[in-house]
């Protein structure tokens, strides 16, 4: 199916262009629901694969892509990872729709170097938050809000207390008396603060604080696998709590 353009909505207040977004899935029901949902946001590009949005996203160099994680040709994870291997193109934001709740859906996509990761059925608001936040911002970065409680780290038969400083979207920084090498891989296990909520991700060193640091030992921490309910429910104490934490635009 050949690839066509939703024309753009009206431009901005200050004249400026509206952003681009690629859209990309093989089933036409999802990204029509997308465009619906998205449409007023930007300028809507559409693949219907993988291979088909990486040809797109080399010409219209659009300012973010949306994709679905498992399609008929190329999946989502691997147009993903063509995308950070492209030297023009590495540092576009990339967001994967995924199925359900799958920890390791969730998992192939942090992998593949996905910025974001939300799952069917799509909400509305929270798609455009997610979408709207990586518009607004000039580089991929994740938000970090404050976040302290005590986390166990396990590996093998070795556990591990940290205490949590702050968390993100994608992960959260910790202090340890033993750090980890980095990409040492782990089971996380942390109680939300103030509430009975236990999250249990697998999760990775992507830096770390060594032993003997001035400021302490510490790790930075990226989740790999996490389950659909505490990554919505991230996405929205983080949003809620950071300076992004206002509702989409009337009539967005």
């Amino acid at each position: 199916m050949p690839w066509r353009e939703i024309p753009a909505a009206e431009p901005t207040p200050s004249g400026e262009p509206r952003s681009k977004i690629l859209i990309v899935d093989d089933a036409p029901i999802f990204r029509e629901i997308e465009t619906v949902f998205l449409g007023r946001t930007g300028q809507i590009l559409t693949a219907s694969d993988g291979g088909e949005a990486f040809e797109i996203a080399q010409r219209e160099r659009p300012d973010l892509v949306l994709t679905d994680l498992s399609m008929r040709e190329m999946d989502g994870d691997e147009l993903c990872r063509r995308i950070r291997r492209d030297a023009d193109l590495r540092r576009m934001p990339v967001v994967v729709v995924t199925s359900g709740n799958s920890a390791e859906e969730h998992e192939r996509a942090v992998r593949a170097g996905a910025d974001g990761v939300v799952t069917k059925p799509l909400c509305r608001v929270s798609l455009l938050q997610v979408v709207q936040r990586f518009l607004r911002l000039t580089a991929r970065s994740f938000e970090r809000v404050a976040f302290e409680t005590e986390v166990r780290l396990t590996a093998g038969d070795r556990d591990v207390w940290a205490w949590s400083r702050n968390v993100s979207r994608g992960g959260m920084f910790v202090e340890a008396d033993t750090a980890f090498e980095p990409d040492s891989e782990f089971q996380l296990e942390f109680t939300v603060p103030d509430t009975s909520i236990l999250v249990q991700p697998t999760a990775r060193v992507a830096w770390r604080r060594p032993p003997g640091h001035e400021r302490g030992p510490g790790m930075g921490l990226q989740f790999l696998k996490l389950e659909r309910d505490a990554a919505q429910w991230l996405e929205q104490y983080v949003y809620e709590r950071g300076t992004g934490g206002q509702p989409p635009a009337p009539g967005a």
